[in-house]
């Protein structure tokens, strides 16, 4: 057979009405389970696979969502994704993903695509620098959207995001707890509202302390970034005992560094990620670190908007998860 199988091609082998087989397909109206057990065998037998879309223009209701992430490399990125993906599959929906690298001229370009090809939801992590004309185009178009991490700018949007001051604020008490004095904010480098607001919480803990000193120390949110950073952090600041990092892609780095150099992390220095990717407790040594669990943060950000689209009148929302302390062995006692 050549071609695209068509619903009256299943309906011919079948031995059945188009009207018919379009019912058991769409698993609608009363047919008898011989008939419809018929048609889909007919259906797997012709690879058969309906018209999401076309069906989508008849009824309305459009199940395709977008996302747009940055560095879908990033494994707490590619965590978050998992936990989309399943959420949204569990509701009939399918979700495509595409990466804007932190670019708002390429994230507009992913943004009409998905509008060009009817996305039924948008769930999105603005790029830095987003202009307002970019919420503009989504209003215009009427699209649901959820916004993840970063709010700056789209209080129109539903959103969900992380407690990040109150984190990184946490995490620098637990460093202080255990003697450490010289103690760096360490990762990431463009000023986002979640780095922003997690060098908050640090500066915060350290003055509280009396600590006036502060450090913060750029690093691109990957292992190698971490790595060299580390190497560099060490050679300028030897006197610092303790980093709070920006994630924990960027403190394994730094722990690589370390362990280069002969120094253990959580002996000669402490370091406390952020994210408890899956790699972070099987890293050696474990990572402490603050956890977030990506995974279940992408179920609740595609629940979110399963919410608005099932409710798209319901009043607009924000949900900011607390980040939990996992204690492992890259912290101790500060001991110099």
């Amino acid at each position: 057979m050549s071609g695209k199988p068509k619903l009256e091609t299943v309906a011919k082998k079948a031995g059945v009405s188009v009207a018919t087989a379009s019912q058991v397909i769409r698993g609608t109206g009363r047919i008898s389970a011989k008939t419809r057990k018929k048609v889909l065998a007919a259906a797997e037998a012709l690879h058969y696979v309906p018209d999401g879309r076309a069906a989508s223009m008849r009824s309305g209701e459009k199940r395709e969502i977008g996302m747009i992430i940055h560095r879908i490399a990033n494994p707490f990125n590619a965590e978050v994704i998992s936990g989309v993906s399943d959420a949204l599959e569990a509701g009939g929906y399918l979700v495509s993903v595409l990466d804007s690298q932190d670019d708002a001229e390429r994230q507009k370009r992913n943004l009409q695509a998905f509008i060009r090809s009817s996305r039924g939801g948008l769930l999105w992590v603005p790029a830095q620098d987003t202009p307002a004309e970019t919420a503009d185009l989504l209003k215009t178009h009427t699209i649901p959207t959820v916004t993840f991490l970063r709010t700056s700018g789209f209080d129109n949007f539903d959103h969900v995001g992380i407690q990040n001051s109150d984190a990184t604020y946490k995490a620098t008490n637990h460093l202080c707890d255990l003697g450490h004095r010289h103690i760096a904010f360490f990762g990431g480098e463009a000023h986002s509202d979640v780095r922003i607001e997690r060098i908050e919480g640090y500066s915060r803990a350290m003055h509280e302390r009396g600590f006036e000193t502060t450090i913060v120390w750029d690093a691109p949110d990957d292992k190698q970034s971490g790595m060299n950073a580390m190497l560099e952090l060490r050679e300028k600041h030897p006197e610092v005992s303790a980093i709070v990092c920006n994630g924990d892609v960027v403190a394994l780095g730094a722990c690589h560094a370390l362990r280069r150099i002969g120094e253990m992390p959580g002996q000669e220095v402490s370091v406390v990620g952020f994210d408890d990717i899956q790699d972070a407790s099987v890293a050696t040594p474990p990572l402490t670190t603050m956890a977030v669990s990506p995974y279940q943060l992408g179920k609740i950000l595609a629940q979110k908007l399963i919410g608005r689209l099932t409710d798209p009148e319901a009043p607009v929302s924000s949900t900011l998860l607390p980040a939990e302390l996992i204690i492992r062995e890259t912290t101790s006692a500060f001991s110099g």
